[in-house]
Formats: structure tokens, C-alpha cells, sequence
């Protein structure tokens, strides 16, 4: 490989130019050094970030601050008071943003779902998901595959795990 086309492996795989919007929504976070944790990666993906109160933490918690470094300063973030206001902004995109909720109640794998550009992946709370009501709205609602016994992934582990899937998929779409 010659050094040109090394170095623009470099630069390609340090900034993500050109990549697919997408959306992740963090459902009333509990926790605030996943949500930070999640709001990096966001930054580092370019990926759009929405936070749907109420969360769990103040926004100026050390602990999100810790594990979201310097680069909450680079994520495209949204905040919405309630899941309602979240509702109403999505609704008004044009076209309207599809909702994609991951949680541990779909027998859908997120294997099987065929990601669109513009779609919102939205994680719920740490301690107790998404209430009902708000699941009904999702368009979609998919789930990874664990072993039996097993309750749940940590949040931001189960949302790189998806968000890498949807990314994966749209990179050539």
C-alpha cells in the first residue's frame, strides 16, 4: 500500500465524512457516564444525538462531563423535555424520522431490520426501558439476540452494538 493511500485510510477512519444520518435517542437516561459515554460516541461517529428528559443527572454531572470528555463539544445534540416534545419534533422532520427503538421486549433482531437513512435509534432507561405507550410509537422495535437466562446489555453497549449495524449498512447506500 503506498503512502497516499495509506494516509487517507488514516484520515478516512479519524472522520467519518459523508456519513449516513442517523439518530440516537437516549430515552430518559438513568446513568449519566453511560450517557456520556453514548454522547461520545456520537461525536466520534457523527452521529446526531438526542436526550429525551427527564434524565436521571444534571447535565453539568461530573460524571457525564467525566465520561464524555471534551468531546460533548463536538456531538450534535438535541434536548427535548419529555418524550411528547421528542414526538413533535420528529413528526415535523420531512420527511418524518422513523423510530427504531432497541429493547430486550421485540422478537425482531436488529440482524433482520433493513436501517434507512434519517432513522432515530432510540435506547430506553437504564433501570426500566421505555413505558409502554412509548414503545407503541416506535415504528419499529428490534432486539439483540443474547442467551437465555440473560436480562440485558449495558445501554451504550447495546446501542453501539445497532447504531454499528445501521452505519454499516448505509455506508455504501
Amino acid at each position: 500500500m503506498g503512502g497516499d493511500e495509506a494516509q487517507e485510510r488514516k484520515v478516512t477512519a479519524r472522520a467519518p465524512h459523508g456519513a449516513p444520518h442517523l439518530m440516537l435517542a437516549l430515552y430518559q437516561p438513568d446513568i449519566a457516564q453511560n450517557a456520556g459515554t453514548l454522547l461520545r460516541m456520537c461525536a466520534c461517529l457523527d452521529v446526531e444525538a438526542a436526550l429525551i428528559g427527564p434524565a436521571g443527572f444534571a447535565w453539568g454531572d461530573r460524571s457525564l462531563r467525566r465520561a464524555g470528555m471534551d468531546y460533548l463539544d463536538h456531538v450534535r445534540l438535541s434536548r427535548h423535555a419529555c418524550f411528547e416534545d421528542f414526538e413533535i419534533w420528529r413528526r415535523a422532520q420531512r420527511p418524518p424520522r422513523r423510530l427504531v427503538l432497541l429493547t430486550t421486549k421485540s422478537p425482531l433482531s436488529y440482524l433482520d431490520v433493513r436501517f434507512h437513512e434519517g432513522d432515530v435509534l432510540m435506547v430506553g432507561r437504564e433501570s426500566a426501558g421505555v413505558p409502554e405507550e412509548t414503545a407503541a410509537k416506535a415504528d419499529l422495535a428490534a432486539s439483540i439476540p443474547m442467551q437465555a437466562g440473560m436480562r440485558s446489555l449495558n445501554v451504550a453497549i447495546a446501542a453501539a452494538i445497532a447504531l454499528g449495524e445501521a452505519l454499516r449498512q448505509l455506508r455504501n447506500a
